[in-house]
């Protein structure tokens, strides 16, 4: 029972994951009427990084006899910096990419691109020598069908330009982001890595955010909900929770469940903006879901 039940808690993390990325994308939308891409994200992960501080000192005590006399070899402290600071930099280099990106395409074209990791995880991992199931490249198809329904329209063309190459540069970064953390969150502590990892990417978003965009203390103030909620939840919380949801997880289906932040980001769009879903993007919310579900399956199989 215990081996069934990690998987379906890990599974349940990373949805909360997707689903607070979500809701990021209105943040991050609404922010960058106030201020520029990498103060943006230097101020949000700075602010994940120290959120994660309080939560850190809190699970560092020792709850058991055996916890207390386990050693601390400095081994398990470089692989837990290491790993930390492999995560920043790509975090920082591919969070960069999608908001430049954005910039010059679409909102819908960026959605489908940067969600694309779906399929480039999978691949990746053929040349890592790691096995997908069948049912898994059933359920990545699906879910890229899914997000073509959902975030592009009818009679629009696919050309791909400045904004389309950056953001594909991203969704490349965002698998390799996937593997690296796949690699390294059965060794360390999830939570301290995370916070590395922040801290990394805020400090380099923030060098060319202070020579590039001169950030100024009354326009930060103005964009301050959403950089908090980008800060804070998307962040601190969302990509603490990728990190332990995907411990003895299958990357691919990782991948495909964090893919639904595109789905819940059309939702958070009808519900918080306003935006109305036409049929074509809830019969994409169906094959997203449909992939989900049917990517769970071989994983059972797996851990018998």
């Amino acid at each position: 029972m215990k081996k069934e039940t990690v998987p379906v808690r890990n599974s349940l993390l990373l949805l909360l994951t997707a689903t607070i990325w979500g809701i990021a994308f209105v943040a991050q939308s609404v922010s960058m009427d106030y201020i520029g891409g990498f103060t943006f994200n230097s101020i949000r992960s700075l602010i994940g990084s120290l959120t994660l501080l309080p939560v850190i000192l809190l699970l560092s005590k020792p709850k058991s006899a055996e916890e207390k006399n386990r050693p601390q070899t400095s081994s398990n402290q470089k692989i837990l910096i290491t790993g930390g600071i492999c995560c920043g930099i790509i975090l920082c280099l591919a969070s960069n990419f999608q908001q430049f990106g954005i910039k010059y395409t679409t909102v819908g074209k960026a959605g489908f691109i940067t969600a694309c990791y779906i399929i480039i995880v999978p691949v990746i991992g053929i040349f890592l020598r790691k096995k997908c199931s069948p049912f898994i490249w059933i359920a990545v198809i699906l879910s890229l069908c899914g997000l073509y329904l959902l975030c592009l329209t009818p009679g629009e063309g696919f050309a791909i330009g400045k904004g389309e190459l950056l953001v594909l540069v991203c969704a490349f970064l965002f698998s390799i982001h996937i593997l690296v953390i796949d690699h390294f969150s059965p060794l360390v502590d999830g939570v301290k890595m995370s916070c590395i990892q922040f801290f990394v990417c805020g400090i380099l978003s923030g060098i060319p955010a202070l020579l590039l965009e001169k950030p100024d203390l009354t326009d930060i103030l103005a964009a301050k909900v959403p950089v908090l909620y980008a800060g804070i939840m998307s962040c601190g919380v969302a990509y603490t929770l990728q990190i332990i949801g995907q411990k003895n997880m299958n990357p691919t289906v990782a991948s495909l469940i964090l893919s639904l932040e595109s789905c819940i980001s059309v939702i958070a769009g009808w519900l918080i903006l306003g935006q109305n879903l036409n049929s074509r993007e809830i019969g994409g919310c169906i094959l997203m879901f449909g992939a989900i579900i049917l990517a769970q399956l071989p994983q059972k199989e797996a851990s018998v």
